[in-house]
């Protein structure tokens, strides 16, 4: 069937909604669940959207900048979907967690590269790694 390869294959699997992640400073393992997406202008006057998880039931935002959706489209002609959206934040969220930066902030600002560095992530995860450099 066509489309269910590729960046379709990623929107429909669900890898960083609702996951586990081991801090690393503590050991402990913490349980992660996206729970919104934001268009920041609205809210904060940013130029960016706004993934909100619960982290052991405490509140935690990833904030991607808008440019990063330009950004890929400039070099793959594909669109970051809201699902890629969250799939990215969620990504980037585990990876914190696990190197030690995760756990006391409530809000975490990704810059464009940081942003794209995560999408290859979870394109990495869904595909073979040499997959990557296909998007």
């Amino acid at each position: 069937m066509p489309g269910i390869r590729g960046l379709s294959f990623i929107v429909w699997f669900h890898m960083f909604t609702d996951f586990i992640a081991t801090d690393r400073w503590t050991r402990k393992q913490v349980h992660c669940i996206y729970q919104a997406l934001v268009v920041a202008i609205a809210t904060r006057h940013a130029d960016a959207v706004d993934i909100k998880f619960l982290v052991d039931g405490r509140t935690v935002w990833v904030a991607l900048p808008h440019p990063a959706w330009v950004e890929y489209q400039k070099r793959t002609q594909k669109l970051i979907t809201d699902s890629l959206a969250i799939e990215i934040a969620g990504h980037f969220l585990k990876t914190a967690l696990e190197s030690g930066e995760g756990l006391g902030r409530e809000m975490y600002s990704l810059t464009i590269d940081e942003t794209l560095k995560h999408l290859e992530g979870v394109v990495a995860e869904v595909e073979p790694a040499d997959a990557a450099t296909r998007y």
